[in-house]
């Protein structure tokens, strides 16, 4: 049967679409508003296209809304430092390569099946880099499987990754249940299991070995110095224990305790309430240093009021700065700019003293630790050259982490055991996390990904537009007659969806794929006049399991620089990895969900 002309005005819109994505042409969300546009105006000429009202509708779907809250919940849990307190324990000191794998692959992969993959890949990082250290292996051999774990992780469960919640909230507008908190880990699960085994086993030889991005030098060093506040959990754990060793891009110059001076410190040394610490290292990881809730700035007088709302600023010190050639102590800087000194930066090199009994000259680059309006109040005078805000350095509330965990958890169980409605939960859950100040209103609007709701939103009008003009069926159609003509049957088909969402998902966004992907899998299944499930299932791992392009999948990307990998290292791990994982999926899948 011919198909209407419809059906391929749809396919030549999305094959442009694609092909742009592939290419790098514009961002993924103008190009799907592009293509959603073209459609709506294809429809005042057929009525088998849907219209503005109904192209438009997936900006308002729950799916949508979902995701946009569990941003919120996820920024929650970041900035209030419980990932942190979660994770970090269960790292250890490994004595081997794999075991370190082995021991980053559970948290990462556990708290990616509950939270959105991007902030728990940002938030270990550095933690790896230093991990790596303590376990003498290179940082190489563990960021690559750090982002792979998080993708296995969130295929587990309804919100571990945005793609399931879509493809849920697809089914259910269908007509079919819900596939539940868990349902996907039936799948999901082996999947993780055998993803790991295969990095454990040919990570030795595919993972590249290359020195450390950090340690080829920072253009500049800064100085830094921190104390021990009474009632830190550091207070009587050794250096080492504590987690001050080893740290990327930071080096413990040394220890102040009352007059003592320890240059050289031992890492069995155990801190005291009052003891200083001095570090010196990159503008970044010093900034870091105040996420350390058994530390806080060796600043003279009280912290600034609302310390939580605080920002961190990066100064030069102008020639007309009334201060050169004074002590920062001596010139009272806290008094004259309302703003504390944490760290000073000096030609590139390490500066000896503390920084408060550093006299100030013409370049010297500050950190300071100053109430939101310095930036601001400051840009207008000469006293400083450069004046900046350090880019998310807000202290994490560590006092609010046990809230932002129960509720967390507790909008887990509401779905799993209580059948809540995963939206009413999540607005639940944000609404509460924003009561309890564990996340404010204005981090909230910041946390959300609009270019990934853009693409979900204009994704499901394309979605309805392939299935309205008769473009999935056409395509599922010539699936079936495919398979059909190879005397193969459901299965054959099942692993046929499954390869063409990997090969998608690689070039273009993971939930534009499962949205366009959809309509076809299901119209394949019936074909067959098999089970759907199944074949939303595989879909629905297919769409998320993007390892062999650094662009698939944004955490493969945010490890892109850190582990000094190239595009080939994607492929050689990556290829092998979609293989097994696409294997297990297509094997276990019909086992638990039967055509």
């Amino acid at each position: 049967m011919t198909s209407p002309w419809e059906a391929w005005a749809v396919g030549g819109v999305l094959v442009v679409v694609l092909f742009a994505l592939a290419r790098g042409w514009s961002r993924p969300d103008a190009l799907m508003l592009g293509a959603l546009a073209v459609v709506m105006t294809l429809a005042g000429f057929s009525d088998r296209l849907p219209g503005p009202d109904e192209a438009v509708a997936g900006f308002g779907s729950e799916a949508l809304v979902t995701v946009a809250l569990l941003f919120v919940v996820a920024t929650a849990i970041t900035r209030t430092g419980a990932l942190r307190r979660v994770a970090l324990p269960l790292l250890g000191r490994p004595r081997s390569e794999a075991g370190a794998q082995l021991r980053l692959a559970m948290p990462v992969a556990g708290l990616s099946a509950f939270l959105n993959n991007t902030p728990v890949v940002a938030m270990c990082l550095d933690e790896v880099r230093a991990f790596a250290l303590r376990a003498g292996v290179a940082p190489s051999k563990l960021f690559l499987p750090l982002s792979y774990f998080s993708i296995l992780g969130g295929v587990c469960t309804l919100v571990g990754t945005s793609t399931n919640l879509i493809v849920d909230g697809l089914h259910r507008e269908s007509g079919a249940a819900s596939l539940g908190m868990f349902g996907f880990a039936w799948v999901g699960v082996p999947c993780l299991l055998v993803g790991v085994a295969y990095l454990l086993v040919a990570g030795r030889w595919l993972l590249p070995d290359r020195e450390d991005p950090l340690a080829r030098g920072d253009a500049r060093t800064w100085t830094a110095e921190v104390r021990v506040p009474e009632g830190s959990p550091h207070a009587g754990r050794s250096i080492e224990a504590a987690g001050l060793r080893s740290l990327p891009g930071l080096y413990l110059v040394r220890l102040e305790r009352g007059d003592a001076v320890l240059p050289a410190v031992d890492p069995a040394e155990r801190l005291h309430a009052g003891d200083r610490l001095v570090f010196a290292g990159d503008l970044a990881r010093v900034a870091e240093l105040r996420a350390d809730r058994g530390l806080e700035p060796a600043t003279d007088g009280p912290p600034p009021p609302g310390r939580g709302q605080a920002v961190l600023v990066e100064a030069i010190v102008a020639p007309a700065c009334p201060l050169v050639g004074r002590g920062i102590r001596e010139g009272r800087f806290r008094e004259r700019y309302d703003a504390a000194v944490l760290a000073v930066s000096r030609d590139g090199a390490r500066l000896e003293g503390k920084p408060g009994d550093v006299v100030l000259r013409a370049g010297d680059g500050l950190l300071l630790e100053s109430r939101p309006g310095f930036v601001q109040r400051q840009r207008r005078e000469r006293d400083f050259f450069f004046v900046t805000n350090v880019p998310d350095a807000a202290p994490p509330r560590h006092e609010r982490a046990w809230w932002a965990g129960a509720v967390l958890v507790g909008l887990v169980l509401s779905v799993a055991l209580l059948d809540v409605p995963m939206l009413l939960a999540a607005f639940w859950a944000a609404g509460l996390l924003w009561i309890t100040r564990c996340v404010t209103a204005s981090e909230a609007r910041r946390s959300i990904d609009w270019e990934v709701l853009v693409v979900i939103g204009a994704a499901i009008g394309l979605g309805k537009a392939a299935v309205t003009s008769g473009l999935a069926a056409g395509v599922a159609g010539s699936l079936v007659s495919a398979v059909s003509a190879l005397d193969g049957g459901p299965f054959l088909a099942l692993v046929a969806v499954y390869a063409a969402t990997s090969l998608f998902t690689e070039l273009v966004s993971n939930n534009a794929t499962a949205v366009l992907m959809y309509p076809i899998a299901v119209g394949t299944a019936e074909g067959f006049g098999a089970d759907p499930l199944p074949f939303v299932m595989a879909l629905a791992v297919a769409a998320s399991a993007s390892f062999a392009t650094p662009i698939g999948y944004q955490t493969n990307l945010m490890v892109y620089g850190p582990g000094g990998y190239r595009f080939g290292d994607y492929l050689r791990v990556g290829v092998p990895l979609n293989g097994v994982v696409g294997l297990t999926a297509c094997v276990v899948t019909p086992i638990v969900f039967p055509f």
